[in-house]
C-alpha cells in the first residue's frame, strides 16, 4: 500500500509487543513521527533498537492519572491508534470483579481517556485527525471462557461509533479494526491449545491462521494505515472485520 505519513505526528498504544509495535514501526517507515506508548521500559528500548526515530512513552494506561500526566505534553497529534489491551481467560461462573475491572480499564477506560486526550488537541488546533481502535471479532461473537473480553471489546465498538458521532463535525474520523485471532504474545495465551484452536480455523473460509500468523499481523497493520490514511476519507464509525471471513460463515 503506497502510504506516506510524511509530516504526520502519530501515538500508539500498547506498542511493545504484536500489532502495536508493528504498527509503529510501518508508520515511521511511512515517514510519520511516532510516539510509542507502552507500560514496559524493556520493549521500549528494544523498538528504539530497531527505529531510533520513535519517541518513547513509558506508562501505564490503567493508571488514569499518570497518563494524564505524560500525555498532556506531547504536542500535537494527527494519528492515533488505541491498541493497548489484555485478556484472561475465564469461564463465566468464574468470573471476578478484579478481571472485570483490569480488562475494562485497559481495553475501554484506556482508550477513552487517551481518545479525549489527543480529541481535545485536535479540536483546539481545528486539525481534524483519524482515529483507529484496535478492537476483535470477539466483539461481535461470543467465544467460551472469554466473558469479559468479549464484552470490553464490544464496548470498544460501541465507543467508536460514539465518538465518530460526536468528533466527526470536528474532521476527526474514528474507525475501528476487528481481527479473528492474530499469534501475538496474548494470542498465543488464548489460542495455542490445538484442539481449541481447530473449531476456530475451520469457521475461517480463508484457511489456517496458525500458518499465517506473521502474515495476519501484517494484514491488520495495513488495514490500520488504511483506516489512518486519507484514502478512506469518507469512511468513519465502521468496525472492519480482518476474519478471513469467520464472521460471514
Amino acid at each position: 500500500m503506497d502510504n506516506s505519513f510524511a509530516g504526520r505526528r502519530a501515538l500508539v498504544t500498547g506498542a511493545g509487543k504484536g500489532i502495536g509495535r508493528a504498527t509503529s514501526l510501518a508508520l515511521a517507515y511511512h515517514g510519520a513521527k511516532v510516539l510509542a506508548v507502552t507500560r514496559s521500559q524493556a520493549d521500549l528500548n528494544n523498538l528504539l533498537q530497531e527505529c531510533s526515530s520513535i519517541t518513547p512513552l513509558c506508562v501505564d494506561l490503567a493508571d488514569w492519572e499518570a497518563t494524564e500526566a505524560t500525555l498532556q505534553g506531547v504536542g500535537p497529534i494527527d494519528l492515533l491508534v488505541n491498541n493497548a489491551a489484555c485478556t484472561s481467560l475465564q469461564p463465566f461462573l468464574e468470573v471476578t470483579p478484579d478481571q472485570f475491572d483490569k480488562l475494562f480499564n485497559v481495553n475501554v477506560k484506556a482508550a477513552l481517556h487517551v481518545s479525549q486526550i489527543v480529541a481535545r488537541g485536535m479540536i483546539a488546533r481545528n486539525s481534524g485527525g483519524s482515529m483507529v481502535n484496535v478492537s476483535s471479532q470477539a466483539s461481535q461473537c461470543a467465544l467460551r471462557d472469554h466473558t469479559v473480553y468479549c464484552a470490553s471489546k464490544a464496548a470498544l465498538d460501541m465507543l467508536t461509533k460514539t465518538m465518530a458521532v460526536e468528533l466527526g463535525p470536528h474532521k476527526i474520523r474514528v474507525n475501528s479494526v476487528n481481527p479473528t485471532v492474530v499469534m501475538t504474545e496474548m494470542g498465543r495465551l488464548a489460542w495455542s491449545d490445538p484442539e481449541k484452536a481447530q473449531t476456530m480455523m475451520s469457521r475461517i473460509p480463508l484457511g489456517n491462521f496458525a500458518a499465517r500468523a506473521c502474515a495476519e499481523v501484517e494484514d491488520v497493520v495495513n488495514t490500520i494505515l488504511f483506516l489512518l490514511s486519507d484514502k478512506s476519507k469518507m469512511i468513519n464509525g465502521v468496525t472492519l472485520p480482518v476474519d478471513g471471513g469467520f464472521l460471514a460463515c
